[in-house]
């Protein structure tokens, strides 16, 4: 990536002015046309936004649009250029996280379009790759009413085929015809085809949008295909759950719920389960089914112990003066295997933290969504962790296993109605896909 050496420090004295509007209440389309400025002849596109998107999605919409990689940084700007002094700015992710470098400005994956475009006339500035400088201006030509399922967004005409990444701000003919094969050509079908992929799929069907961008990030890479089609089954039809399948899949937590509305589950001096609530927990959580030696010891009941503290972890169990007592959301999911069900698929998407944790467990629960009755593919997952960058502490590429030791992975392999024995260990019930695809979105 370019340096920034140039850009001035904005310090807390110089706020820069807030020019949002206020979201529109209704979904329409935009008709914009987005021109590259000062090029000569005009290389512009005219495309149709649906109002409602964000300007992260409407970044990767101009970089399909105009032929682009998304190699590069960028930034929208309201009243001026991307570095004036008086625009207010939308940032990308890598400006948004590097303290260093972040001016004042709001994320633009927080920003809705129509929160920065509202009347016909109004402009929107973009600025890709801080090096060679392609700046777009985005002109609000007509507002459309939003009519049926609409696309993300639909390109409608345009003109001359863009500059090619890394070519210095060629922006006239003479210069475009020296690195382009045929400077005129404007492909309008090959763009919209594109404006169909995944990554506009995924995020129309409301899928979590930090795995949509993982998706992006890894679709050139050896695995990339297989993730996009794991995602790409979230956006399929849902399965339809009946309260006796929840109640028959759900029965370790629902246990520790039951047991806990009795007046709590006392707990050893030592802060484990006494031997009789071992010997009962261990006939119906899952992965004791296979346990060797006597099961009515916690401390020696490792797969129970890991389990009790799932549950204690979700937020459905507290401990008060040596005793597990149900939370407000543990009690409304002991009277209700809905309630149990929704707030098992929210704690199962992984909340920001960790970045680790965050890319494998919304990998893992890609793959347990589009497995159900099939083994989790735990070696696909270790590689695309491992293609991201992550690494042991020893250097080696990442393993397996590691999914294991994952929060969510513990409830899936819990979620099940058959034994869940070390063979059958990483088998993806059809319930627990389901609630993988829940707590991704789709």
């Amino acid at each position: 990536m370019t340096t920034r050496s140039h850009l001035r420090v904005v310090t807390d004295l110089e706020s820069r002015p807030d020019l949002r509007h206020p979201r529109r209440r209704d979904v329409v389309v935009y008709r914009v046309r987005v021109d590259i400025d000062d090029a000569d002849p005009p290389i512009w596109r005219c495309i149709d936004f649906r109002s409602d998107l964000t300007l992260d999605v409407v970044h990767q919409v101009l970089q399909v649009a105009f032929d682009w990689t998304d190699s590069h940084l960028h930034r929208f700007s309201l009243g001026g250029g991307a570095f004036d002094r008086d625009s207010q700015l939308f940032l990308c992710p890598y400006d948004v996280e590097e303290a260093d470098f972040e001016d004042d400005g709001v994320p633009a994956a927080e920003t809705r379009l129509d929160e920065t475009l509202t009347t016909p006339g109004d402009a929107l500035h973009y600025l890709y790759d801080y090096g060679d400088n392609w700046e777009l201006t985005l002109h609000l030509e007509q507002v459309l009413p939003a009519e049926g399922e609409y696309a993300v967004a639909l390109v409608v005409g345009g003109e001359r085929a863009a500059p090619p990444e890394d070519c210095g701000h060629l922006v006239d003919a003479v210069g475009l015809a020296e690195v382009l094969p045929d400077p005129a050509r404007f492909e309008q079908d090959r763009i919209n085809d594109a404006l169909r992929g995944p990554y506009f799929v995924l995020r129309d069907a409301k899928v979590d949008p930090r795995l949509v961008d993982l998706v992006h990030q890894l679709a050139y890479t050896a695995h990339g295909d297989s993730l996009s089609q794991a995602a790409l089954a979230l956006t399929g039809e849902p399965i339809s759950l009946e309260a006796a399948d929840l109640v028959g899949h759900l029965r370790g937590f629902q246990w520790f719920l039951d047991r806990a509305a009795d007046g709590g589950i006392p707990l050893t001096g030592a802060g484990y389960l006494k031997p009789a609530d071992v010997v009962e927990a261990s006939k119906v959580v899952p992965v004791m089914a296979d346990w060797i030696g006597a099961k009515n010891r916690e401390a020696h009941c490792y797969p129970l112990l890991q389990f009790r503290e799932a549950v204690q972890d979700l937020g459905l169990l507290r401990k008060v003066k040596g005793t597990l007592v149900l939370t407000k959301a543990g009690r409304a999911a002991q009277r209700d295997v809905n309630a149990l069900w929704e707030h098992l698929a929210s704690r199962s998407n992984p909340k920001p933290g960790d970045r680790f944790q965050v890319q494998a467990s919304l990998v893992m629960l890609a793959y347990a969504a589009a497995s159900p009755d099939k083994q989790l593919p735990l070696s696909t997952i270790a590689a695309i962790l491992t293609e991201l960058g992550w690494r042991h502490a020893n250097g080696t590429p990442v393993t397996g296993s590691v999914v294991r030791d994952l929060p969510a992975y513990e409830v899936l392999i819990n979620v099940t109605d058959q034994p869940a024995t070390w063979r059958r260990r990483d088998i993806v019930s059809p319930i627990a896909a389901a609630l993988a695809r829940r707590a991704l979105g789709g």
